[in-house]
């Protein structure tokens, strides 16, 4: 149903449920996970807290809602109620304005989720890159998460560029960024991890192990290698890195970040 899923993405020609990830999840090592959007409808993320509801591994959800509404507050409210809603997001790298991070209406709605305690996903292309550096510079303090490292072109080698805009937005103290995502970005059927520890380096290098955390994009990335493979390339990355660095990036900065249980206790 989905118009970005072509002939070549085959292997995601079908439904994705829980059942499907959970013995994934713990093959690979991991307890739990957070769910983000792709359809940008209200029934969706009604549908993904249900599922998270019935499923504990699914520790929380980021969302959708229309930020640009009038009633944006009234939308937001029920859903405040869910304690796994823990953020939203929307999907700014497939909008044709590539100023849609600025307009007046979405920035007021972005200032509203900061106001009410929930997390912003960004989810865009390397061009957009400076107007993300904005966006963030006019939601200080606002905690907000970069998807995928912003989708560097892995596959064309193209890193100088990526690494200068993407420096920039880690200057943003409150920017958080997801090792996710990579390995679509590179060549779906000879990608190598090598290929993709430039990248990595470079995370590290503008966010610290401090803003950095784990990421799958599953059940994108098995256009490109199933979930162990895929989450391998970052633990294995981190080997041979502090304790304590492998702990935050591989878990703790995304409990932090999500405050996942914090709901639970207030309510």
């Amino acid at each position: 149903e989905y118009e970005w899923i072509d002939g070549t993405m085959a292997a995601l020609q079908r439904d994705f449920l829980p059942a499907d990830l959970e013995p994934e999840l713990r093959g690979a090592g991991f307890d739990a996970c957070i769910t983000v959007q792709a359809r940008q409808t209200l029934e969706e993320t009604r549908w993904l807290l249900e599922l998270a509801d019935r499923h504990p591994f699914i520790a929380g959800v980021v969302g959708w809602v229309d930020l640009q509404a009038p009633d944006l507050r009234a939308q937001l409210e029920p859903l405040r109620e869910r304690p796994k809603l823990v953020g939203l997001r929307h999907v700014v790298q497939a909008e044709p304005d590539p100023r849609f991070l600025l307009r007046p209406q979405f920035l007021r709605g972005a200032a509203t989720l900061r106001d009410l305690g929930l997390a912003y996903d960004i989810l865009i292309y390397p061009r957009h890159l400076p107007v993300a550096v904005e966006f963030a510079q006019r939601l200080e303090g606002h905690r907000l998460v970069l998807d995928h490292l912003g989708k560097p072109d892995v596959r064309g080698g193209e890193i100088q560029e990526w690494r200068r805009h993407l420096r920039a937005l880690a200057g943003c103290g409150h920017v958080m960024a997801k090792l996710s995502g990579l390995v679509t970005e590179a060549d779906w059927r000879a990608w190598t991890p090598e290929q993709i520890r430039p990248y990595l380096d470079v995370a590290f290098e503008c966010f610290g192990y401090e803003r950095l955390m784990i990421g799958s994009d599953w059940p994108v990335c098995t256009v490109a290698a199933d979930y162990g493979r895929t989450m391998r390339v970052v633990s294995d990355y981190l080997r041979g890195r502090p304790p304590q660095e492998q702990d935050a990036v591989l878990g703790g900065n995304a409990a932090q970040l999500w405050r996942l249980g914090e709901k639970e206790k207030q309510a």
